[in-house]
């Protein structure tokens, strides 16, 4: 059996090789963040903490930055408020080679087509005003 005189060294040094392997993580995390901040330029596709998506229209200044939200509205946001670069569907559509596509007899269709498809059933019209008891 292990002396009590022992056991709480060996707590106090467990609890520190915790702590510090939370602390090195935590400088890792605040380390990519802040990369990832300065690496923003024009035309970046990015999502904020509040899950927004938009395009980076102006980085120039150090701690704003200004992002379209849609077509013609642009806004001003904290440097911090980014959480991350997110692809652009249409890189994203790029990048699917299509020599590597299966070809079927349904290639033909374009996506919209596909799209368009349904096996959704329409009801019958109710018809207003009659008692159906």
């Amino acid at each position: 059996m292990m002396d009590p005189s022992f056991i709480f060294p060996l707590l106090i040094v467990g609890l520190g090789v915790m702590m510090f392997l939370s602390v090195r993580k935590q400088k890792r995390a605040i380390q990519e963040q802040q990369s990832l901040q300065s690496s923003l330029a024009p035309g970046d596709r990015v999502m904020t903490t509040s899950g927004l998506y938009a395009t980076v229209v102006d980085a120039e200044d150090d701690t704003t930055i200004k992002l379209e939200i849609a077509p013609g509205v642009t806004t001003e946001w904290v440097r911090a408020a980014v959480r991350e670069k997110v692809k652009d569907l249409h890189e994203e559509e790029l990048e699917v080679d299509e020599e590597e596509l299966p070809v079927t007899p349904a290639a033909d269709k374009t996506a919209a087509d596909k799209a368009n498809e349904s096996k959704a059933e329409v009801a019958p019209p109710l018809e207003q005003g009659k008692n159906n008891r």
